[in-house]
């Protein structure tokens, strides 16, 4: 996964709470080939029941949501979908846990912004598209021509910017890694596994 520390594109309004994995992607889809593309089962049952949803019409980059966006399983396709749609960035009140996870780990930011702010954004973007900046860097962004600060843990923000997932991640501490296996094989060798 290549990094990114900033997003020039476009950002649409999901006027909806609660939106789950489930919904973001139906498991009777999960089992095509990741290779295949899982972005044109985004939010697929809603979507086939109205040709004017603004993901039918519109291809953004950052996605403007209320709270609670990507609870229920810990299907990481729901991410999968998300990205594969070419959506970078969602901006809510609050995500599922795993789903935040998973999405960092996919490269997918998970935006945390007041439920004031989000209320002001959907409001703006109606049922359009507008213009959308994101600095990860800086943690600020300007969406419609309203600018905002967001939060992202540090570690996330690092991952995102580096292209890292948990693995990427641990391999930066390999020296230290194999230093401590060194010191501990040296100080309890008998705690080891033999190789006989």
């Amino acid at each position: 996964m290549s990094g990114w520390s900033q997003i020039k594109g476009r950002a649409v309004a999901l006027d909806a709470r609660n939106v789950d994995t489930d919904q973001l992607i139906p498991a009777r889809f999960m089992s095509q080939p990741r290779d295949q593309g899982y972005g044109g089962f985004l939010l697929h049952d809603v979507r086939s029941d109205d040709a004017g949803h603004v993901l039918n019409r519109y291809a953004p980059q950052v996605l403007i949501t209320r709270e609670n966006f990507g609870s229920g399983s810990s299907r990481e396709a729901a991410v999968y979908a998300l990205v594969d749609f070419g959506i970078k960035a969602v901006f809510a009140p609050s995500f599922g846990d795993i789903f935040s996870s998973n999405a960092v780990n996919n490269g997918l930011l998970p935006a945390r912004v007041t439920e004031a702010e989000i209320d002001a954004l959907i409001d703006r973007l109606g049922d359009d598209d507008a213009a959308a900046f994101v600095d990860l860097g800086t943690g600020e962004a300007e969406i419609a021509g309203t600018k905002l600060q967001f939060s992202v843990d540090p570690v996330w923000q690092q991952k995102l910017i580096n292209g890292w997932d948990d693995i990427d991640m641990t391999a930066q501490y390999a020296a230290q890694i194999t230093e401590f296996r060194g010191k501990r094989l040296a100080a309890h060798p008998w705690a080891m596994p033999t190789t006989d």
